[in-house]
């Protein structure tokens, strides 16, 4: 079958879906004129929504690493959490939270963990829905759990993983997070509340409430995608601010790729070449503060 066109405008259009957020009834009416007709809208949909049948990077049973569903002290309960570490490496090492994007923790964040655990870090990955309950295993569920949270709550049990992290035995000290989509915005904003988050790497995220940015203290790695126009408006705000406040910070915007362009379960968003340059900066970013 042959592939349907797919415009900047649909791949726009999703974003407002999974953001705004929009309902999916409106949403595949819009779709489907932009598309033509409904048909056309049925045939697209496989290429821009999220799959969680898609191969993961590093596979769940990977021989080379350890992982388990663990629990930790959040501020309103026990915040559920996939955790992954390499079997061989440094006995001390540094800690790294992953943020979900506002679906949750799905096999696609679990296997985010994973990458960085290969890498050489303990990495947590919460279940910022626990106190409602956890994922659902539905995407489009978790999405309209989303629009429901409390995001204070959210950014108490992000910063809550720090204190886990540097409790464990295997822990240096040194902990850091990096963050999607929502997640970037929870990782900018646990940057301006938790002091001892040594680094930061959130990706196309919005930034914390300007208020706020002259109380970190982390070291801040921003990733952005050029076409992302929703996150990219509140930028250069945040860039004022930091420089305001003299924060340091290093910044990047990958040409050519929207929104997601991370995940690689997202279709037509995904950007493969951007991808791996962002996560290998992050990684080296990670070695040289949390070494």
């Amino acid at each position: 079958m042959k592939k349907p066109v797919i415009t900047q405008a649909i791949i726009d259009l999703y974003d407002e879906y999974t953001h705004a957020p929009l309902p999916r009834r409106v949403f595949l009416t819009r779709l489907a004129a932009l598309a033509g007709s409904t048909a056309a809208a049925s045939a697209i949909l496989p290429y821009i929504e999220t799959s969680r049948a898609h191969a993961a990077i590093v596979a769940a049973d990977d021989a080379r690493l350890e992982t388990a569903h663990v629990t930790y002290p959040g501020s309103s309960g026990p915040v559920k959490a996939y955790l992954a570490k390499a079997k061989q490496g440094a006995a001390k090492r540094g800690g790294i939270i992953v943020i979900h994007e506002n679906r949750g923790v799905n096999p696609h964040i679990e296997d985010v963990a994973r990458r960085a655990a290969l890498e050489g870090f303990v990495a947590v990955a919460p279940d910022l829905l626990s106190y409602m309950g956890g994922t659902p295993a539905d995407d489009d569920a978790a999405r309209q759990a989303f629009a429901k949270m409390d995001r204070a709550i959210a950014v108490k049990d992000a910063d809550a993983a720090i204190a886990y992290l540097k409790s464990r035995p295997d822990s240096n000290g040194k902990v850091g997070a990096v963050g999607f989509c929502w997640g970037g915005g929870t990782v900018n904003r646990m940057a301006a509340s938790a002091p001892d988050l040594v680094a930061a790497a959130p990706f196309y995220g919005d930034p914390p409430p300007a208020d706020d940015v002259k109380n970190i203290k982390a070291k801040l790695m921003l990733h952005y995608a050029a076409l992302d126009n929703r996150i990219n408006a509140m930028v250069p705000a945040y860039e004022a601010a930091l420089k305001e406040a003299k924060i340091p910070y290093t910044m990047y915007t990958y040409e050519g790729v929207n929104h997601a362009f991370h995940n690689d379960t997202a279709g037509e968003r995904y950007g493969e070449a951007a991808a791996k340059l962002a996560w290998s900066r992050t990684m080296a970013f990670f070695k040289e503060n949390l070494s």
